[in-house]
């Protein structure tokens, strides 16, 4: 199966993808912020989908998915924008910035494993 970043300031948020992804065999990173997730695609395995909040402290979703996509291993990975904000400016500020796709929260777990199958094909 995958290996998935998720990213989101909220623990709880965090561990409940966790969970979801993994219970279809899933290995899954975390990180609190868009610096930490930063960090873990510099330096740590690469990853087959990262999955991100919009509004988290110290570096944004949307700003996490642009800097993904200056990094060469980060080109064709999808970033999937998981967050309440659903404007339509937010979203096409996501798709101008590179992200794959949006999902509303709170999510359905099996939408989400949907989904995450789909952009992993």
């Amino acid at each position: 199966m995958a290996r998935i970043l998720a990213v989101d300031d909220s623990a709880s948020m965090r561990q409940m993808v966790g969970l979801t992804l993994q219970s279809a065999g899933h290995e899954v990173v975390s990180a609190a912020d868009g610096d930490e997730a930063l960090e873990l695609a510099k330096i740590g395995e690469p990853v087959d989908l990262v999955i991100t909040d919009v509004n988290m402290p110290n570096m944004d979703g949307i700003s996490l998915v642009r800097e993904l996509r200056l990094l060469p291993q980060y080109k064709g990975v999808p970033l999937l924008v998981l967050t309440t904000d659903s404007t339509t400016e937010r979203k096409s500020e996501g798709r101008q910035a590179g992200a794959t796709g949006w999902i509303v929260k709170p999510f359905n777990p099996e939408r989400l494993l949907e989904t995450v199958a789909k952009v992993l094909r």
